[in-house]
């Protein structure tokens, strides 16, 4: 995983992050099987991918969507599946 965060690999089997906020010390992204690309072209900026992300991977700036963190996205689809239907600007695609 790039940067200086330990993977997922490195906590200890049965490992807690009891400390609040702490999980994001951790690049928890690498057991991802689906990554989300955003069709910033069909993107309306409703927000509700940020609003459902249970990671908080889905970036926003001014209220605008402006791409994913990766690093802690773990592939779940919950945001291309709260996408609008008629917007559909969320897909899932095979991590390579």
């Amino acid at each position: 995983m790039k940067g200086d965060k330990p993977g997922w690999k490195e906590l200890p089997e049965g490992a807690l992050i009891v400390v609040p906020g702490s999980s994001e010390e951790y690049a928890t992204g690498d057991w991802r099987t689906k990554r989300p690309v955003i069709d910033m072209n069909k993107c309306t900026h409703c927000l509700l991918c940020w609003v459902y992300c249970p990671d908080s991977s889905i970036l926003a700036v001014d209220g605008k969507i402006v791409g994913v963190d990766l690093e802690h996205c773990k592939g779940c689809g919950i945001c291309a599946r709260e996408c609008p239907p008629k917007v559909s600007a969320i897909s899932m695609v095979p991590e390579e």
